[in-house]
Formats: C-alpha cells, structure tokens, sequence
C-alpha cells in the first residue's frame, strides 16, 4: 500500500468536506425539481439567478458563471490589458496564472508577467509602489502556496488607493475569499470593494462539483461573456455545476469562522509534536501547511501507518525539502465528523 491508496481508504479525514463522490452532486439535487429548465449555452433562469445573487453578495455590477478559474482569471487580465493598452500584468510569483497553468497568459493572450515579491512570503506595499507601469495587480487572498497568509486589511486598502491614483487595475484571486472573511471582519462586499474584478471558486472551501465567479463592472463582464464564449466556456447546459455551488454555498459561506477555529486547534496540537510545525504556525484561515522532519520515504510511511492504525486520513501526498516533507490541511465539513477521541489516538500514535 502507498500513501495516496491508505488515504484514499480511511473513512474520516482532517482536510475538505468528505470524500468527492458522486454523492455531492446527489445530495445538491435532492430537493431540485426535476422539471426545472436547464441554463442553455449562458442563458436561462438556473444560471442568471445565480449570476445575480453573487454579483449582490460581492458588490460587483454583475457577475458571470465559468466552469473553471483558469479560465475566468486569464480572461480578466486580458480584457484589462485590453482596456488599458498595456500588456504588462503583475503578480506574486506562487500565483495560480504562473506555476499551474502552462503559461497559459503568455501563449493564449501574449501579456508579459511581472512578478512582484519574494516566493517565500507576501508582497509588500512598497513593492506595488514599485511597481512600472502594469495593467493589472492580481492579489491572491489568501495566499495558498505560502499556507493561507493573507496581509494586513489597512495594507490592502493602501494598495488599492495606490492603483486607482495611477490607474492600474487591481483584481482579486479570491477563490477562497469567503474562508477570508473571519480574520478580516469584513462581509464579501466590503473586501471586494477594493478591486476591481474579483474570482471566487465553488469547488474548493464551498465544496460544490465545479465553477467558478468572475464579477466586476458591466463593461467589464460584457466583454468576458464574449471571451468565454471564444474560450469554450458556454456549454450547452452548466447547470450540473450551478446548482451544487448554489447549494454548498448557502450550505457552508456561514461555516467559516467555525472552520478558523478549528484549524486553529488542530495546527496548535500538530505544533505540540516534536520534529512537526505549521506555517502559519496560527492559522488566520481554515487551511496552514503542514511540515514533518525527514525524508519523504520515513515520512511517508510514517504517515502511511498511521492512516492504517487510525482511519483518519491526514494526507496523501508530500512535497519533499531539504530534511523535511510538507501538505497542506483544509477544514472543512469532514474534520467536525472525527470523534473527540479519535484525535486523541492520533495524536498518541503520531510520534515514530
């Protein structure tokens, strides 16, 4: 047995909402009338009542449904680049548009990234002071890669003002901007307030199928209906994906402040191990990295038997370092299923 398949096997898990079966997509149905009319290539009631509650819930003029970030986030900064005849954007260097997507902005749009800050920690105010002329600022909240940090609120509102003097567009990649929101005290609204277009996901903290928001002014959001549909993002029918977002979200966007707190909880007991750490070693949202001393192979089995003994699933991969292993932890829906004492006996066995 490897470690992804003793993952795969346990019947409870620290990260996420339960295992991604075909049960979330049934249980998002249940109470759906099957005679309800599907959306129909971007059009129809199922989809533009969506559209149009996230477009009121973010404070955006308007708001259009893609199947996927990738593509919503690509488009955005096209059409700013566009708008302003600049074909300069700017972003951290662990952003999404540049270590996961194949170069997609400079193959699919030719714009020339420019990456702001250090791959080790947030940029800083004074790096987008520095900034030459750009389009666009894309600004991740939180920052995944580095383990869900996220800047000082008054930082963000500095950078805003900072954009809007010299007329650089400011987008948020907000995918899980609602796990966001605790730390800030901030509603959706307020937090969006500051850009000028904003990605949300409905897959990753919500837990839906697919999907995503992209939501900005009108002129803004009338060219990215003409984009997705030169992308192929119009399917015939994305109800299939709608309807389990709208669903997760009204099931979970409350959920959040509860998930804080016990990734908090859980990062604090994992800190309490020896030769085990968190970054951030305080979570401010539901997700931190988790990092173990060793090489991958005594991690790995480690956790390996420790999955096995416990039925709990911890993770199912690592990133390997130098004298140490890293995974990222997410709570969600499935960590409030692990019985109290069930921790216990995790964490009693952690240790080799």
């Amino acid at each position: 047995m490897d470690l992804q398949t003793s993952y795969q096997q346990t019947s409870r898990q620290l990260s996420g909402h339960g295992k991604r079966n075909v049960g979330v997509l049934k249980q998002a149905l249940e109470a759906i009338d099957a005679n309800q009319s599907s959306d129909h290539y971007g059009t129809g009631e199922v989809i533009e009542r969506f559209e149009q509650k996230l477009s009121k819930d973010l404070g955006m003029e308007d708001a259009i449904f893609f199947p996927s970030g990738t593509m919503a986030q690509q488009i955005a900064l096209r059409i700013w680049a566009d708008e302003t005849g600049n074909r300069s954007v700017a972003y951290h260097p662990l952003c999404h548009l540049e270590i996961h997507e194949q170069d997609g902005l400079k193959e699919l749009h030719h714009l020339e990234p420019i990456l702001i800050g250090d791959d080790k920690r947030l940029m800083t105010f004074d790096e987008v002071k520095a900034l030459p002329d750009v389009a666009c600022l894309l600004i991740e909240l939180p920052q995944r890669e580095l383990g869900g940090y996220l800047p000082p609120f008054a930082e963000l509102e500095a950078i805003s003002r900072h954009c809007r003097e010299r007329g650089i567009r400011l987008h948020l990649d907000g995918a899980r901007l609602f796990e966001t929101l605790p730390y800030y005290e901030k509603t959706a609204e307020e937090v969006c307030a500051l850009f000028d277009s904003v990605y949300v996901s409905f897959y990753k903290g919500i837990g839906g199928i697919a999907g995503a928001i992209l939501a900005g002014p009108k002129p803004f959001c009338a060219e990215a209906r003409i984009w997705k549909r030169r992308y192929g993002g119009d399917l015939i029918g994305l109800y299939p994906y709608i309807i389990p977002a709208d669903y997760y979200y009204e099931l979970r966007k409350g959920r959040m402040g509860m998930y804080v707190e016990q990734a908090k909880d859980l990062a604090h007991r994992f800190n309490a191990l020896d030769g085990v750490w968190t970054t951030p070693e305080i979570p401010v949202t539901n997700m931190f990295h988790l990092h173990m001393n060793g090489d991958i192979e005594t991690v790995s089995n480690r956790i390996e038997r420790i999955q096995v003994e416990t039925g709990i699933g911890i993770t199912g991969y690592l990133i390997p370092h130098d004298g140490h292993c890293s995974t990222e932890i997410s709570i969600g829906d499935a960590y409030g299923e692990i019985e109290p004492s069930w921790l216990d006996e995790l964490f009693r066995i952690f240790h080799p």
